[in-house]
């Protein structure tokens, strides 16, 4: 996968406020939708929250990856985040969450959706990858991160 298939400047968004998950996911769904024109932030927002009804896509070490497939949706999706501080999002590990790759796809691609999701939680597991991308402090700058280390992994 690469990342910049999925993965745009206006859809990267450094230190943003934490303030609880309902909200992140309801501004993320917003500024998604916002560059996103087959995509309401309604439609993100009840896919989001009905996948997170499910479990919760915290994967732990603080990073989470909320994924959903949407009818409308016409290729998939990515927004990369982080908050300017940790946020309660039900993780695997109970830790407070500040970094997410929020995952959109549309509703007939099963396959690709579950390899994207894998190679995606590959990724967040490198530690060093991880640590790079929170310690940006600007849009452009952890856009410009992920890509090139994603390039390298």
């Amino acid at each position: 996968m690469q990342l910049n298939s999925i993965l745009t400047p206006e859809r990267t968004f450094c230190k943003l406020p934490g303030v609880s998950k309902k909200r992140f996911l309801t501004t993320i769904s917003e500024h998604i939708a916002a560059f996103t024109p087959s995509l309401t932030p309604d439609a993100i927002y009840t896919a989001l929250l009905a996948r997170e009804q499910l479990g919760s896509t915290g994967i732990g070490n603080g990073i989470a990856i909320p994924h959903c497939r949407v009818g409308t949706c016409d290729r998939i999706t990515g927004a990369l985040v982080t908050l300017d501080q940790g946020i309660d999002f039900d993780a695997v590990d109970s830790q407070q969450v500040d970094l997410l790759f929020v995952l959109i796809v549309p509703a007939e691609e099963t396959d690709e959706h579950l390899r994207v999701l894998s190679e995606l939680a590959h990724l967040f597991h490198n530690d060093s990858y991880c640590h790079k991308l929170r310690a940006q402090t600007s849009n452009e700058a952890l856009f410009d991160t992920a890509i090139a280390l994603s390039d390298q992994t």
